[in-house]
């Protein structure tokens, strides 16, 4: 048997023979919360991660690389900071 039936198996022997209804409400919690979204999106967002992953199929994006080289001459060439000056951190 592999583990994953073991583990239901043996909470469902647990259950049947639990009498503490407190820790039965706190299991059906736990339950209802594993069912329900994560997160709550609008039909907007939904749509936008959407457009998002067929730009991404499209490969229509740029990299972080490119994003951020071309913030730095921007901001070089208008003056707003000096190179020196422009530190970015990266989030892999």
């Amino acid at each position: 048997m592999d583990m994953t039936a073991q583990i239901k198996n043996t909470l469902i022997s647990r259950i049947k023979d639990s009498k503490d209804l407190n820790f039965l409400k706190a299991l059906q919690t736990i339950f209802d919360a594993s069912e329900q979204e994560l997160f709550q999106l609008s039909s907007e967002q939904k749509d936008a991660i959407t457009i998002g992953r067929k730009q991404i199929k499209n490969g229509q994006f740029s990299s972080n690389e490119s994003v951020i080289n071309e913030m730095k001459e921007w901001l070089t060439k208008n003056n707003l900071v000096r190179y020196s000056q422009i530190e970015v951190s990266r989030y892999s």
